[in-house]
């Protein structure tokens, strides 16, 4: 394929196999990334509606639903008693990591989809008890990597698969924000080593950078090696306040990754290959733009090119196809495992202060 005829269609679905047809969602969690992301998302949807909310009172899930124009609001207590089960097909599971297991169990039970936030869970053991729950059920559960659903990452990907860079080398990512200025509590979960698991950096912001580009090389890391530091008071609960490691991904690719919790904000994620280089910057926060270069020619395509593609809808939607015709889902329960494992090894290895293989 030319670059023209790649550029003409960028932003095409090309996973889409439905033509019609509604999953009705239950939102379970409903904090700002779901009043304020999540929801508008599924509004401006194809093939998704949101029929229940989920919170910790039955008067809040109430009123933001009304707000919201959502038929049911109801309590994390009323959702496991199956209170509403009739009214949704699946579950969007967006409470702190520590949570995520009990809502896919109770699903999984329940004999609905299950569309699971990133990480899946606060540590490897207990994300792989919501696989195992999930498949005894034979439930189809969906790890949230919203970035696998952008025009511009599918797109850097098919240019992968077609040799435009020619054999991968090398990767760098970074993912850093200034939490305490985005929401000035010392006390949220994010700090919480019981609420978050692991760390609180490599968990939430590292994990774009690890799965970005597991998707678009198909490798997987192989080996790690870490260094973590906590300075601020409010991260005294957390080892990553800043992180750093190196990856070994198959096939000898190396792979060098920051992420900090406490640093300006900064997204990109930059693969070179032998023959010519992908950089997304930013990559994952705004609107990611791709930069790619082979030789003397450089491309840079941004959504303000097309019209605007909401990567959080496309997730929704994509989840929806799946479960409307049948089709296998990616990423899947073991797909995200590949990451928790990584995770962890990155901090056992930070740990240890020597590389950590990672288990599978």
């Amino acid at each position: 394929m030319t670059l023209a005829g790649w550029i003409d269609q960028y932003t095409d679905r090309d996973w889409q196999q439905s033509t019609g047809g509604t999953v009705r969602y239950a939102l379970i969690g409903l904090g700002w990334w779901t009043t304020d992301v999540a929801l508008p998302a599924i509004a401006e949807s194809e093939f998704c509606e949101a029929t229940v909310l989920v919170s910790s009172s039955e008067e809040k899930a109430t009123r933001i639903a009304d707000e919201h124009g959502v038929n049911h609001g109801i309590s994390y207590d009323e959702y496991h008693a199956g209170t509403a089960a009739e009214a949704y097909d699946a579950v969007y599971v967006a409470t702190p990591n520590a949570f995520h297991l009990e809502y896919a169990e109770t699903a999984a039970e329940l004999g609905k989809g299950v569309l699971c936030e990133k990480p899946m869970e606060a540590s490897v053991e207990r994300a792989e008890r919501m696989v195992d729950a999930c498949d005894d059920a034979d439930t189809p559960l969906m790890v949230a990597y919203r970035m696998q659903t952008d025009p511009a990452v599918r797109r850097a990907h098919e240019l992968v698969e077609e040799g435009f860079i020619g054999k991968p080398v090398q990767v760098y990512g970074n993912n850093s924000q200034p939490l305490l200025e985005m929401i000035p509590d010392r006390d949220q979960w994010r700090l919480d080593s019981e609420l978050t698991g692991y760390g609180t950096s490599v968990m939430d912001l590292g994990i774009y950078s690890i799965n970005t580009t597991r998707y678009l090389l198909r490798r997987d890391p192989v080996t790690v090696e870490s260094r973590m530091a906590s300075h601020h008071e409010a991260f005294a609960d957390v080892p990553d306040e800043r992180s750093s490691f190196i990856a070994m991904l198959e096939d000898d690719v190396q792979m060098v990754c920051t992420a900090s919790q406490r640093a300006h904000a900064d997204t990109q994620l930059k693969i070179t290959g032998t023959e010519g280089q992908l950089e997304l910057r930013p990559a994952f926060h705004g609107e990611c733009t791709l930069h790619a270069s082979r030789g003397d020619v450089t491309v840079e395509i941004s959504h303000a090119s097309f019209e605007a593609v909401e990567e959080m809808r496309e997730e929704f939607d994509y989840f929806a196809d799946r479960l409307l015709s049948g089709r296998e889902v990616y990423p899947d329960g073991e797909h995200g495992l590949v990451d928790m494992r990584t995770i962890e090894a990155i901090h056992r290895a930070a740990e240890s202060g020597a590389p950590v293989d990672i288990g599978r």
